[in-house]
């Protein structure tokens, strides 16, 4: 008798006992992005704490040049988004998240390589960031797309809560063992672990089977960009959304910038119990993924990313204001946790909403013109974070990141197109044709 398939059919059980009927994680297309995405984000977690940990302790980085390394990571948004979004809905995405993966695992390689050559530098880091996130513009936006490709549009937000699920359970149990890791074996070395699990994700990117992608004659480069452009301005709800997480962004990578000097240089933080402290951000993460969609359901996606803002300022005014000892140590824990919690409000959210209203032949192009305009701010307000961090200290970065955000929170609420927002919207054929390429919409010539 084949038992080959007897440990396959045991999960199958196990998790039709765990989730209820129609859970997308029994969908087994789903579920091997799922699990793609899980082994993913344990390497990201490695990445996450040993890029910053090498600057800050190997290289002794100043604030500013902390500001400049997280500044790196979100410039080849605002160079490529726009350019990105054309291109992917012109190809399959499928793909190109493969190579991004591949391309991840190079990067990272290069940083135990010079460590151990004794060519270690900022400079190189600076270019180990730009190049993760060069990747993360192009095959972050086309991971996004693929899950539109695989879900009904009417579970984008349980989607994507189960997606940050499988991030969150990373970053729970991945900081303390990266922490262990960076410990034993040094920062540089523990970047080969995500090399190694990057390689392993896009193994199991390739055996899935996505839907088979409908081509349309492609129109030149620069209407079919603009657009993009022309659809999301031409969306009140986009461009609200767009402007409230941007600022957002711009206040979170001030954060950012100066959390790991601030634990480590303040607070007396080891490489080992920042790994540890990070598990708060997995635990705020996890628990929002497994109930942030309840919570949606019952105060509306609107009202939920205004939350998602509100959770994240006092996580960052609770630091700044937090003692040294073990009080600040308990609220460096704190914030992360609250951040962790903020964060999965606002994106799932986000990301449900912005797809909800818009058609397939526009996704492309607006995943990444949305990407772009959020991310503009971002690298400002990295450098900026640095610069206050120099100039007036880094509680300042985190008292002003949360005062800021706070603010923010209380005029997005003001917004009636987001805070009544209590289901996701719909997409108008208008709106398709209105919108779509020259090439898509019905002529008269066709009709006859």
């Amino acid at each position: 008798m084949n038992t080959s398939h007897c440990p396959q059919r045991a999960d199958r059980r196990l998790l039709r006992l765990l989730l209820r009927p129609d859970d997308l994680l029994l969908d087994r297309t789903y579920r091997r992005l799922w699990s793609s995405i899980l082994i993913s984000s344990f390497g990201a977690q490695v990445t996450l704490l040993a890029l910053p940990l090498t600057a800050a302790v190997l290289l002794q980085a100043s604030p500013t040049q902390m500001g400049v390394l997280t500044a790196m990571e979100i410039v080849p948004f605002a160079l490529f988004s726009l350019p990105t979004g054309v291109w992917l809905d012109r190809v399959r995405k499928l793909p190109v998240y493969v190579v991004g993966e591949l391309t991840i695992a190079v990067a990272v390689t290069c940083v135990p390589l010079a460590w151990w050559m004794d060519a270690l530098s900022m400079p190189l880091l600076y270019v180990v960031a730009f190049a993760i996130g060069a990747v993360n513009t192009t095959a972050g936006s086309a991971g996004q797309i693929v899950l539109t490709q695989l879900v009904a549009r009417e579970r984008l937000v349980e989607g994507h809560a189960r997606n940050a699920l499988a991030s969150s359970t990373a970053e729970v149990m991945g900081p303390g063992a990266a922490g262990l890791l960076i410990r034993f074996t040094g920062a540089p070395l523990a970047l080969l672990a995500d090399a190694v699990l990057m390689v392993v994700s896009a193994l199991i990117l390739r055996g899935i089977r996505v839907p088979r992608e409908e081509r349309h004659p492609p129109t030149p480069f620069w209407p079919a960009m603009r657009s993009g452009l022309d659809f999301v301005a031409r969306r009140r709800l986009l461009t609200t959304m767009a402007a409230a997480v941007g600022i957002w962004q711009f206040c979170y990578q001030g954060s950012m910038a100066v959390q790991i000097l601030f634990g480590t240089r303040m607070l007396g933080l080891s490489e080992r119990s920042v790994g540890l402290s990070y598990v708060a951000l997995g635990v705020g993460t996890i628990l929002t993924s497994m109930f942030g969609s309840r919570a949606v359901r019952r105060i509306g996606p609107g009202p939920a990313l205004v939350l998602g803002f509100a959770v994240c300022a006092i996580g960052w005014i609770a630091l700044a204001l937090a003692p040294t000892g073990p009080i600040g140590v308990a609220a460096f824990a704190a914030m992360l946790f609250l951040y962790g919690v903020g964060a999965v409000l606002i994106f799932i959210n986000f990301l449900a909403l912005r797809q909800a209203v818009t058609p397939a032949p526009m996704l492309g192009r607006m995943t990444s013109t949305m990407r772009w305009l959020i991310l503009l701010p971002a690298a400002p307000g990295a450098l900026l974070g640095g610069w206050i961090g120099d100039l007036l200290g880094l509680r300042a970065t985190l008292l002003i990141s949360g005062a800021a955000t706070l603010l923010l929170a209380a005029i997005t609420w003001r917004q009636p197109i987001i805070r009544r927002l209590r289901t996701l919207p719909g997409v108008d054929s208008d709106v398709i044709y209105a919108h779509a390429d020259v090439a898509q919409r019905p002529t008269p010539e066709r009709d006859r």
